[in-house]
């Protein structure tokens, strides 16, 4: 499984305006709604029960939230950039500026669970974060995200 089976070019947001870690989860499920017809609400709702549990904030500015739908008929993720960092409650206590939602079907779980760990290895990945973080617009993310892991 790479990432670009889990996302494409018009899910990342290169310039999230969000102020704290509701907003920036609110605009990346606005934008899961549009991608795959679900209602916005619901996703929000899924995703920010799942954070009760345990931040999803992973370190080094990175988090992953994330939730299953049933509604939902395959894995999709939403790459984001805030432009000022937000306190995500993560691990380390550390701003978070990338943050990649990823959603599944209800029941895909050792699937939800390969994609998850997909994402945090290309997210410990020093070099593409970096890039990441210097990428100038979408397209510059799609390729740096879609790319295998050797390549970053």
């Amino acid at each position: 499984m790479d990432l670009d089976d889990l996302i494409r070019q018009d899910a990342i947001l290169p310039f999230l305006k969000g102020n704290s870690k509701k907003q920036v989860v609110q605009e990346l499920c606005e934008r899961a709604g549009r991608l795959t017809g679900l209602p916005e609400r619901e996703i929000f709702d899924t995703v920010m029960e799942r954070e009760r549990l345990g931040s999803t904030g992973v370190g080094h500015g990175i988090a992953i939230p994330h939730g299953k739908l049933p509604a939902l008929e395959r894995i999709v993720g939403v790459f984001g950039r805030v432009g000022r960092p937000v306190d995500f409650d993560a691990l380390d206590e550390e701003p978070v500026d990338l943050v990649f939602l990823l959603l599944a079907p209800a029941g895909a779980g050792a699937d939800h669970l390969k994609a998850l760990s997909k994402v945090a290895r290309v997210l410990r990945n020093p070099a593409t974060v970096a890039g990441l973080r210097a990428a100038r617009d979408a397209d510059a993310i799609f390729t740096l995200l879609s790319r295998p892991p050797a390549a970053a």
